[in-house]
């Protein structure tokens, strides 16, 4: 992709308003929050404090908002004492010295840069409280009101903190929505199986359901019963769906037992999606007789034989057992001793600091990431305090807040922040002239503007800009900053900072094109190891162990996510595909999932522990293991692929000695030479 058509693409995603379900009620909570804050501040300390403990208040509250599946009042807690912590660290060092101010700027913006090696809420958080801290270290003028300063900052995110305690608003209900999304996305794989047999699915629900099953003790012991076991039940449904509906070892393609696959398929998707209603809402389980009825048809063992049978008999009991699980009000909790469960967050220094240890190397992204927030918002620093405008800390601010670790999102949130601003600061400015708004008043109108910003801010990152530039000249002009003396600088600097970062990204990127392969390379080996896995079990069943197919096969979904994250980042880049183009990735990563989806039908037949070795499973698991080891080295080194080893053996397979396997090994190589053919010059 060229240049010009990359900063299109940056300014469509940028300027995109997305419709997505608000949360009102929520909104209005962390309103409520700043609003009691700024209150008690005006009433009680003065404007100066009202705006400290404003952005406070503010910070954590966005912080609840990030994807996280901790407690929320934990994510208000951190955000607010470590934004207390920043500002107080400043105004000690640079309260009298830029130079050293700089150098603090410097190591916190670093550092920052870095937590977004423990994820994006970190990440988030940790910049949003540099910007902050660029801000509140310039209200304070003495040591013992910086003090104070920090503690009304403190103290707006145990406000925040406090008002989730009191005033929980659906409670688990983030963790209720990814099961039922895990859960409503097996519901459309049944029903697009009975239109294609080989149809894809889609494992990120049931990786970000599995994410949300892990909780801390305290929650562990809270955790309603509905939310424990229906998402692994919903892992072994989905072999089970593709196994009945494949024709290599399933229901035939033509002919009655087609015909009640189908109705069968249909039944389980009623099931699921009644499944998924009921855990999304907290309701009892009202499910169409109809359906439970189809799955447990008589007649099913006259229509149905051999593998398709008892993919069906075991799809009904999973069903049942989905339908159990997912009925509310029992007063059961689950056993904490059965729950995966998430470090507390004083255990989380060390997994943190592993983290960030892990990415202090060369070619790493979030390395890069970070001396890029360094030197931009150094830069932006220096400038804004060069150029004759005041509040020169809002270049920096805004170079801290759109940097991103990928390119689109860098320079789509440039954009929207610039646009975003353009309109925020004209709307709040003809409100000012129009209204002449005093002390309360113009605090009543940030509360507002910072409400309609948590209302909208899942639409887009411009809308939320908008209010929150509103929002900002409404707080100063509570302090007595006329809007004449804001609006100007706040444009020209957020212009300022926005170059600045797409300046810094396009000097030193950190493009995702040239690991295309790499990740290629990682999911191949990672299906090949998942398939030798399943294929080990057929070779012993009485040595089966079902614990390492499982982390097989977690490990291929994570690499199936690394590669299409990668994928979709690389898209909208202005680089040269290096020897990987879209339509080669494309067609790569639909043989790679054909093979994992192969591995996955076999999975769903794995014979019993009192079942003889299945003849050539061994060799099979081998040669399937060390090929896409090979071809995963070959795929690094611009090689094509070749599976000589796994041909001559099929070559000799006895198909029908071998049952379900015999069936879908041939689907294997299939898979195998389709990787092959699309990385063939």
């Amino acid at each position: 992709m060229s240049w010009t058509r990359a900063l299109k693409h940056t300014v469509r995603t940028g300027m995109a308003i997305e419709r997505t379900p608000l949360e009102p009620l929520i909104a209005l909570r962390a309103t409520v929050g700043l609003a009691l804050v700024i209150a008690a501040g005006l009433a009680l300390l003065g404007p100066g404090a009202a705006a400290s403990s404003a952005f406070g208040a503010f910070m954590a509250a966005i912080a609840t908002f990030q994807p996280s599946w901790r407690p929320r009042p934990v994510l208000a807690l951190s955000s607010g004492l470590t934004l207390a912590v920043s500002t107080f660290a400043g105004y000690l060092v640079g309260a009298s010295n830029t130079a050293l101010f700089l150098a603090l700027l410097a190591v916190w913006t670093f550092l920052a840069g870095l937590m977004w090696a423990a994820g994006a809420t970190a990440g988030i958080i940790a910049s949003g409280n540099v910007a902050i801290m660029l801000v509140t270290v310039t209200l304070p003028t003495s040591v013992p009101q910086a003090a104070g300063h920090a503690a009304m900052i403190a103290a707006g995110g145990v406000v925040q903190a406090l008002l989730i305690v009191l005033f929980p608003i659906r409670r688990w209900g983030a963790h209720r929505d990814a099961l039922a999304d895990a859960l409503a996305g097996e519901a459309d794989y049944a029903r697009r199986l009975r239109q294609d047999p080989v149809a894809p699915f889609d494992p990120q629900p049931l990786m970000k359901a599995r994410d949300a099953a892990a909780v801390t003790v305290r929650q562990a012991r809270r955790r309603p019963a509905e939310l424990h076991g229906a998402r692994g039940l919903a892992e072994r449904i989905r072999p089970v769906l593709a196994s009945l509906a494949d024709p290599a070892v399933g229901a035939p393609a033509e002919g009655p037992a087609r015909d009640r696959a189908r109705e069968l398929l249909a039944a389980a998707a009623e099931v699921l999606d009644a499944a998924a209603r009921a855990i999304r809402q907290g309701e009892p389980v009202r499910l169409p007789g109809p359906s439970l009825a189809v799955l447990k048809a008589p007649d099913l063992g006259d229509v149905l034989t051999g593998p398709a049978l008892r993919a069906a008999r075991r799809l009904a009991a999973l069903l049942d057992d989905v339908l159990e699980t997912a009925e509310p009000g029992s007063g059961r909790t689950a056993d904490p001793q059965a729950s995966m469960l998430r470090p507390p967050l004083r255990a989380l220094v060390p997994v943190v600091l592993r983290a960030v240890r892990a990415e202090l190397r060369p070619g790493s992204p979030v390395l890069r990431h970070a001396v890029r927030l360094t030197a931009a918002a150094s830069a932006g620093y220096l400038i804004g305090q060069a150029l004759p405008f005041g509040h020169g800390y809002w270049a920096p601010m805004a170079c801290v807040m759109v940097m991103r670790p990928d390119f689109t999102q860098t320079y789509a949130r440039a954009v929207a922040r610039f646009g975003g601003t353009l309109v925020g600061v004209a709307v709040a400015t003809a409100i000012v002239q129009l209204a002449q708004p005093g002390m309360y008043l113009s605090g009543l109108l940030a509360v507002v503007s910072a409400g309609l910003m948590y209302v909208l801010m899942r639409t887009g990152y411009a809308v939320a800009q908008v209010f929150v530039s509103a929002y900002v000249v409404f707080l100063l002009g509570m302090g007595g900053v006329r809007w004449d003396q804001t609006v100007p600088d706040r444009v020209a600097l957020t212009l300022v900072g926005g170059l600045l970062a797409m300046l810094a990204y396009a000097v030193y990127p950190a493009w995702e094109t040239p690991r295309l392969r790499n990740r290629l390379a990682d999911w191949l080996a990672a299906v090949g190891r998942y398939a030798a896995a399943v294929l080990g079990q057929y070779a012993d069943p009485a040595g089966a162990r079902p614990a390492d197919v499982r982390a097989a096969l977690l490990a291929t979904r994570d690499a199936r996510i690394a590669w299409q994250e990668t994928l979709d980042r690389a898209a909208g880049e202005p680089v040269r595909h290096r020897g990987l183009s879209r339509a080669a990735a494309d067609g790569a990563g639909d043989a790679v999932a054909a093979l994992g989806r192969n591995a996955m039908l076999l999975e769903a037949h794995v014979p019993d522990r009192s079942q003889a070795p299945v003849p050539g499973a061994a060799a099979l698991a081998e040669a399937l293991r060390s090929s896409t080891e090979a071809a995963a080295k070959a795929v690094r080194e611009r090689r094509v692929p070749e599976w000589d080893t796994v041909r001559t053996l099929l070559t000799s397979w006895d198909a029908p000695q071998a049952g379900v396997l015999g069936g879908a090994a041939g689907q294997l190589l299939d898979a195998l030479d389709e990787v092959s053919e699309a990385l063939r010059p």
